[in-house]
């Protein structure tokens, strides 16, 4: 292989062509946004950067491994700064959880929920780093093209009863609703349902504690710009604000591709970190396999969407920390309403963003930024009209911060928009408006998802959060390192 192409300057994408680039192929990345980063797009207002994308950096040496490659350091183009605490967690009644990997500091924060819990808490971090060791370790990096390597995974899946849901797994260990809470949360973050999504899922939790949260200096925008950086010093090209119309074929092959302003690119492979959905239904239009693996795809589950307010402040905010989960008063018959029904409930849990807790570059001085995250169903399941309700839902969502956080908020606010499922579908062609792909359950996981080869067309290759091993950075960086794999010959 001498020339690839790769659709989509998302995180996988990025960590793909970096990989591919550093073997000495020649590599064109093909983005339709005017910046790259796809999810981890960034706009700037009024003085304040407010980053789109994931802002809860973690695994960070999967990020290193990407400069090792060709002999270079990440600190050369991103400065990582460490979080702490994590989260803060807090609930409507006034409860209050730090959660770090500081097992002191931990500890006493359990004790202060119940002192019973402790002891459970350690049991279920043994769990923890069991499936860390097996799901993201051993399997995390790995193509699942067929289903002889499902049937190699069966007996760690079986030890540790993956058919159970993460919320299942914790409420074993420890009997504190809201520190079952504490410790389930995290499957949100890569758009699954703590009671429903593998009990695997919790890997998380050890994959925090051993690598740490990270934020890079300037957002997660400078995290990409860096990435971009290191692939172009390497010889890469990056072409932006030019979509791919058509990945070509020729029998079971791929010729390259062409863009919307007629540009064609011959490559001797094709990876795609566009959706799912939108790369094998409308980019291989041309192809018969293609379009029933469309048609497979579109009847699985989707993970939610989501409702994002971005707010710039006057003042500034030391006592709320730089990421925050604000429970609200129900958390199963929320998700119920959320996954299940379909329905935009009254109430809501927040994940709320305090990117000038840590760089206060990111705002005007005296000035703070913020964003605050709800889940909220897909465009499958609540097909509203999001300019009616849009609004309606981020005055709710600020109220909530000004009663629960700064109560004097809306005197506050400098500037301010919402992102909302529409502009989801919209900018990121994602299928139904889905923040996360295809939502994260056992039966849609490893050799279950989407593969990271096409099965008929032979050099044609995907990568991102619809494929193996899922959504989130170490997932999408993950599948990254899969794909090469298989594209460099060091693969099945």
């Amino acid at each position: 292989m001498k020339r690839a192409v790769v659709i989509g300057a998302g995180f996988g994408g990025l960590a793909l062509a970096i990989r591919l680039q550093s073997a000495g192929v020649d590599t064109t990345i093909v983005e339709a946004r005017d910046k790259p980063g796809g999810r981890a797009y960034y706009w700037e207002k009024d003085g304040f950067v407010f980053d789109g994308g994931p802002t809860v950096i973690t695994a960070p040496d999967s990020l290193k491994e990407l400069w090792r490659l060709s002999g270079h350091d990440i600190s050369e183009d991103v400065d990582l700064l460490p979080i702490s605490p994590f989260y803060r967690l807090s609930w409507p009644d006034g409860t209050r959880f730090d959660y770090s990997n500081d097992d002191a500091v931990l500890g006493a924060e359990i004790a202060r929920l119940n002192p019973e819990d402790v002891a459970g808490y350690r049991r279920f971090l043994r769990y923890s780093e069991g499936v860390y060791e097996e799901g993201y370790v051993k399997l995390g990096h790995v193509a699942f093209l067929d289903f002889k390597s499902m049937l190699k995974a069966a007996p760690a899946l079986a030890k540790y009863q993956a058919w159970r849901s993460v919320y299942s797994i914790v409420s074993k260990y420890v009997k504190n609703e809201k520190l079952r809470q504490a410790l389930s949360f995290h499957t949100l973050l890569v758009g699954g349902n703590p009671m429903t999504t593998s009990s695997i899922y919790a890997l998380i939790h050890s994959l925090e504690r051993e690598g740490g949260v990270w934020f890079a200096r300037g957002g997660t925008n400078k995290l990409v710009a860096g990435m971009v950086k290191h692939f172009e010093r390497l010889g890469g090209v990056l072409r932006l604000g030019d979509p791919v119309a058509a990945i070509d074929t020729l029998g079971d092959r791929v010729t390259g591709v062409r863009t919307e302003s007629g540009v064609e690119l011959a490559a001797d492979a094709v990876a795609s970190n566009a959706d799912i959905v939108h790369s094998y239904r409308h980019l291989l239009k041309g192809s018969r396999s293609a379009q029933r693996t469309a048609a497979s795809l579109e009847k699985k589950r989707f993970s939610p969407s989501l409702f994002v307010v971005h707010f710039g402040v006057r003042g500034t905010f030391p006592d709320i920390p730089h990421h925050s989960i604000l429970f609200g008063p129900r958390y199963q018959g929320l998700l119920e309403d959320l996954y299940d029904h379909g329905v935009l409930s009254e109430d809501f849990s927040l994940y709320l963003h305090h990117p000038t807790a840590t760089d206060p570059s990111m705002a005007p001085e005296g000035h703070s930024s913020f964003y605050a995250l709800a889940p909220v169903p897909h465009l499958g399941k609540f097909p509203a009209d999001w300019s009616e309700v849009g609004p309606v839902l981020e005055a709710r969502i600020l109220a909530e911060v000004g009663r629960r956080l700064i109560p004097d908020l809306k005197d506050r606010i400098v500037t301010k928009f919402s992102y909302a499922p529409p502009d989801f579908q919209t900018d990121l062609r994602a299928h139904l408006g889905s923040g996360f792909s295809l939502e994260p359950i056992l039966t849609q996981s490893a050799w279950f998802r989407a593969h990271n080869r096409d099965e008929a067309i032979s050099n044609l290759y995907f990568v991102g959060a619809g494929t193996h091993p899922g959504a989130g950075i170490p997932g999408v960086v993950g599948s990254a390192k899969a794909t090469a794999a298989l594209m460099l010959g060091d693969g099945r």
